[in-house]
């Protein structure tokens, strides 16, 4: 029995060694003029002092914050060293939408996530800097905050996704405060403006990964179905898939895996490796960057 049960600790032990580490941080947004919390989530080797990771930057949805991911899917920590990648869970605002609101001055989570969070999570973390070694995607609000943001800081991301996303927010004019953030529902062409429906329309000059899926049972599935005729339309790049599952954790907890395989091979074909970076960082010294 003793056997046994030393066995099982062993096992134990050996599955979560390898596991990464959960950071709370708190990140200043000038632009709102308050200080928000944001999860980070490291690899086990980013231990080794000469390591350098690729960033992937996971939004949360509507009603969320930036503790959903890491409660709901703890998983990530395994992830997170399996796929060898920093992962950043910023907030959004209950109800941000990932834009810098041309209403409310006091909304500005596009500004926040696009260039604020990185600034601090370059500053202080061992990442690799460079637009090759960036991706960002989301759930649902993050899963149009992933591909809007994707696409007007393309030169800054290198790679974007949606899961679940609700892609056509001009469509979503009486509920979950997108009014609040862009106020008048007859505006049309400013709710597009805001819309990753209407960033496609602007397919950003530099080339952008992009992967997108939903479940087949999602009540807004409509949506990805809709950006994804029209991204084949204007013939922009694109992964997508729909696969069984709701608007729920259960689906989520699995697209998850899926987007972060997509984006570990988006870097690899890309030469972003701690590999790649030690060399980046041995030519800086010699001068040579």
């Amino acid at each position: 029995m003793r056997t046994l049960f030393l066995l099982v600790c062993s096992i134990i032990i050996s599955t979560f060694a390898k596991a990464g580490t959960v950071d709370t941080v708190t990140i200043r947004s000038n632009s709102m003029r308050k200080d928000i919390k944001c999860v980070v989530i490291k690899p086990d080797t980013y231990k080794n002092k000469n390591n350098h990771f690729p960033t992937i930057y996971l939004l949360h949805g509507y009603s969320g914050g930036f503790w959903n991911w890491i409660t709901r899917v703890p998983e990530l920590q395994k992830h997170a060293d399996t796929y060898q990648v920093l992962i950043v869970c910023p907030d959004g605002d209950y109800a941000g939408w990932y834009l810098d609101s041309p209403v409310d001055s006091s909304m500005r989570y596009e500004t926040y996530i696009a260039n604020e969070v990185p600034a601090y999570i370059e500053a202080t973390y061992r990442t690799i800097k460079d637009r090759k070694a960036r991706a960002i995607t989301g759930l649902s609000m993050g899963g149009h905050g992933g591909l809007f943001l994707g696409f007007r800081h393309a030169d800054f991301f290198g790679a974007c996704g949606s899961m679940s996303g609700a892609l056509s927010i001009e469509h979503i004019t009486n509920k979950y405060r997108i009014e609040k953030l862009l106020g008048d529902t007859t505006n049309k062409a400013l709710w597009h403006q805001y819309s990753i429906m209407g960033q496609m329309d602007h397919y950003p000059k530099d080339s952008i990964a992009i992967i997108m899926d939903c479940g087949t049972e999602d009540f807004i599935i409509e949506m990805s179905r809709m950006a994804h005729q029209k991204m084949l339309q204007l013939k922009i790049p694109h992964d997508y898939t729909e696969r069984p599952g709701k608007h729920d954790w259960t689906y989520w907890g699995t697209a998850v895996e899926y987007q972060l395989l997509y984006f570990r091979n988006y870097f690899d074909r890309n030469g972003v490796s701690n590999a790649e970076a030690l060399k980046r960082g041995e030519k800086a010294k010699e001068g040579k960057m």
